[in-house]
């Protein structure tokens, strides 16, 4: 088995390259160097796939639409029906749980909230663990097999340990989560337990985390599923695929996602991109990347930035300065220090998107907009809908442009944030670090508390007729 991974592994080394994305750089490195940043620089990889041999664009589009109606493990998955965009070849040892083949709904209630004519979701949240994180972990735990790794870690606000212990089980791999300490919500903390992962709960917050794990990196047996793992990305990079599929090859004018490790901008930039260069869609749309305001360093780098030369994203800044103590209720992007902002805000400025923040009413407010079309999700997701409400009010984006909103995580991820929101009790701690200081409350602007009813049918009766 050993012996034809290795092979398989050889032969992908012909269609991809792992590279530097530093121009005054741009180190080649092969897909077996088990590497997470540049060796001669420092920097940030990615995969560079030769996609010139996957096909003319009406035989790609033909042959990615049987294999939707395929029973084959490979084409059940939506990350691996696409496998001739990503770095691997077969047999490979491929590790999936069903991934991808999320909705798009139509969000009629939220379109009008955000001043639009329509308004189109993307529901990661229906992956298998209930995150985006799985499209991309499906990939990163195949490379860590094929790599002959013996345990798979990562540091995370909650999504990323659920589905890196869910695919590392998959895979018979052991598994260990760096967790910030009190400030993962029970429900992904919960999902990571129960999954079979080891569990270590750190005193400090997510960067902190990220620093240890960058050092545990150095062992030969442990492989990094963080997102500054470009083959997380390559996985991800797929739900431009299918979303392109969904939309029947009409591109959008936007699409918003939230951010937090900037990793989803990153992939879904780096999706649109190929696509274009293979001749399947015609123009990219414009990529809009939406933080909190307590945790927006990416946000905040954009803001200075001469967008006149900012050369399509070719000349981008050499440094970003972190938020030391990022504060927002939605954990999913509680990031002060990304490691993918330099590739995320490349795939911004080339498409003509912007990097935002929303305050936590905004978020809060949003999410439950979301809720009202019927579809729940956590509130980091919700920043895509209120970013969207801010880039129209600002003219970035028209009432008639199609605009396309992906929602990262389930609803269920964070049930006490939804139940604090509707009964009036949301509220953001003051950050001190000493515990002092009055918390910020937030109040819902679309509250929906539970009533006391009296048991019979006329007071119910007269609470249905007083909502109406």
């Amino acid at each position: 088995m050993m012996e034809k991974t290795a092979r398989a592994a050889d032969k992908a080394a012909e269609k991809a390259v792992q590279r530097c994305i530093d121009s005054a750089c741009g180190a080649i490195y092969g897909l077996r160097e088990r590497i997470y940043v540049c060796p001669r620089c420092g920097g940030t990889l990615e995969i560079d796939c030769h996609l010139d041999a996957a096909g003319d664009p009406a035989a790609i589009r033909k042959r990615w639409e049987e294999r939707a109606a395929s029973r084959d493990p490979r084409d059940v998955s939506g990350v691996w029906r696409y496998r001739e965009m990503l770095p691997f070849d077969e047999p490979i040892p491929f590790v999936t749980l069903f991934e991808g083949n999320t909705p798009l709904y139509h969000g009629p209630r939220s379109a009008r909230y955000c001043g639009l004519d329509d308004l189109r979701l993307k529901h990661q949240g229906c992956n298998p663990t209930g995150s985006f994180k799985d499209t991309g972990m499906t990939t990163a735990i195949t490379q860590a097999v094929v790599l002959g790794a013996r345990t798979a870690v990562c540091a995370s606000t909650g999504n990323t340990s659920a589905s890196l212990a869910a695919y590392a089980g998959r895979a018979g791999l052991q598994s260990a989560v760096l967790l910030p300490r009190g400030q993962i919500s029970a429900g992904k903390l919960a999902q990571s337990l129960d999954y079979g992962a080891l569990v270590c709960e750190i005193d400090g917050n997510f960067d902190d985390c990220m620093r240890l794990i960058q050092e545990l990196g150095d062992d030969p047996s442990i492989y990094v599923a963080n997102s500054i793992n470009p083959f997380r990305i390559e996985g991800q990079k797929t739900v431009a695929f299918e979303m392109m599929e969904q939309c029947l090859w009409q591109v959008p004018d936007h699409v918003v996602v939230p951010g937090g490790n900037m990793g989803n901008s990153t992939a879904l930039g780096k999706g649109f991109q190929e696509l274009l260069d293979l001749g399947l869609i015609g123009r990219l749309p414009k990529l809009s990347a939406i933080q909190a305001e307590g945790a927006a360093p990416v946000a905040q780098l954009f803001a200075t930035l001469d967008l006149t030369r900012a050369d399509g994203g070719a000349n981008l800044p050499a440094t970003m300065a972190p938020v030391e103590n990022p504060r927002t209720l939605a954990t999913a992007i509680k990031i002060g220090a990304p490691v993918s902002w330099k590739k995320a805000l490349r795939a911004v400025l080339r498409s003509g998107g912007r990097i935002i923040s929303v305050s936590e009413q905004e978020i809060a407010d949003a999410k439950a907009m979301i809720g009202r079309d019927g579809i729940g999700c956590e509130p980091g997701s919700a920043t895509t809908v209120a970013g969207i409400k801010k880039l129209v009010a600002a003219g970035h984006i028209r009432a008639d442009e199609n605009v396309i909103a992906v929602l990262t995580g389930h609803m269920l991820k964070d049930p006490d944030y939804v139940s604090a929101y509707h009964r009036g009790t949301l509220a953001l701690d003051s950050g001190a670090k000493d515990g002092s200081g009055a918390p910020q409350p937030i109040h819902g602007a679309f509250q929906n508390s539970p009533e006391r009813v009296a048991a019979n049918k006329a007071a119910i009766l007269a609470t249905l007729e007083r909502r109406r």
